[in-house]
């Protein structure tokens, strides 16, 4: 998880994005529409973002498919430290 969390966060342009959808979704679960919403960016990105990030187990979806709220795996969790250390990293190279 831990390489994985590299990629998907600094190792990629979406980057950014992806971990602004992860600190969003750390507040509470949130669906594809209010997350866009929230991020000002296309629905369909933040659905690429999603799919890429339960890819590769960081969040999952729940409920119904029209209303499906996406968390934060259990997994993720176990390398939230990892993922804080990151974006502290990107801040600093800015």
């Amino acid at each position: 998880m831990e390489k994985a969390l590299w990629y998907l966060i600094a190792g990629t342009r979406g980057g950014e994005n992806r971990a602004r959808i992860i600190r969003l979704l750390d507040e509470r679960p949130r669906n594809a529409n209010r997350l866009a919403d929230k991020l000002d960016v296309e629905y369909n990105t933040v659905r690429h973002h999603l799919d890429t990030l339960a890819e590769h187990d960081v969040v999952e979806p729940g409920g119904s498919e029209y209303a499906e709220l996406y968390f934060l795996t259990d997994r993720f969790e176990q390398y939230r430290e990892t993922f804080e250390q990151i974006t502290e990293q990107m801040r600093d190279d800015r």
